[in-house]
């Protein structure tokens, strides 16, 4: 009974996360055009809303390795069991891409990857808002402590439990709003892996960013949150 627990919790992990990458990552690369960062922003946010409540009494709806090493941080998950949730959010991310590139390969005026990308993030000459390194860096560190640190709150001793998910998704929102144009967004290492793996080149070269910057981020707020220093007095 224990393991078919465990592996309902992976399974509900890589069904999250495929469901954050297709949408979000979808209404870039199909719909971006028409619905802009906003709806981007918006379409990101409300696929974490609805696994939140979907899956989120499975596995408390991780689907981002940063939240659970944030989680082990914070002392509320053993790291073994957070190896095995970001090895099933990295599956179902890579399997999200995959679908997204078969579904853009469809078209018929055809499709290229390589140029026209999967909704991959990134930095530089070229990209977006064409900003540095540093600030990649900074905005994927900080935007994640803040994000980790509304998942932990929200789901933390005294919280209103039954709107956890939607603090949690529309503060997704918030980050894509300011962050779209610095580097995609995002604050989630399994969401930059599944893109960059088919995109290659460029995308993998500069993928190790977007999986240090955002596990800094999201370990360093659950180590606040293991020293109390944000614990509900009630």
């Amino acid at each position: 009974m224990k393991k078919e627990r465990s592996m309902n919790k992976l399974i509900a992990e890589f069904i999250g996360t495929f469901t954050l990458v297709l949408f979000g990552c979808g209404a870039a690369v199909i719909a971006g055009d028409a619905i802009g960062f906003t709806g981007i922003s918006f379409a990101f946010g409300l696929a974490l809303i609805g696994m939140a409540y979907g899956i989120g009494p499975v596995s408390g709806c991780h689907i981002n390795p940063a939240v659970s090493l944030g989680a082990v941080a914070a002392g509320r998950m053993e790291i073994s069991e957070a190896i095995r949730y970001i090895g099933a959010q990295i599956a179902g991310a890579v399997a999200a891409a995959l679908v997204l590139m078969i579904i853009m390969k469809g078209k018929l005026s055809g499709y290229d990857v390589s140029a026209s990308g999967l909704g991959q993030n990134g930095w530089g000459a070229g990209y977006l808002g064409e900003y540095g390194v540093a600030s990649a860096f900074v905005f994927e560190a900080i935007a994640t402590f803040l994000f980790v640190t509304v998942i932990l709150g929200s789901t933390g001793k005294g919280a209103p439990s039954a709107m956890a998910g939607l603090a949690i998704g529309l503060t997704l929102v918030v980050i894509h709003l300011v962050g779209i144009s610095v580097t995609g967004v995002s604050v989630n290492p399994a969401r930059s892996i599944g893109p960059a793996l088919f995109v290659g080149s460029h995308a993998i070269g500069q993928l190790w960013l977007f999986v240090l910057a955002p596990v800094i981020g999201g370990v360093a707020a659950g180590l606040v949150f293991r020293t109390g220093t944000l614990d509900s007095e009630e």
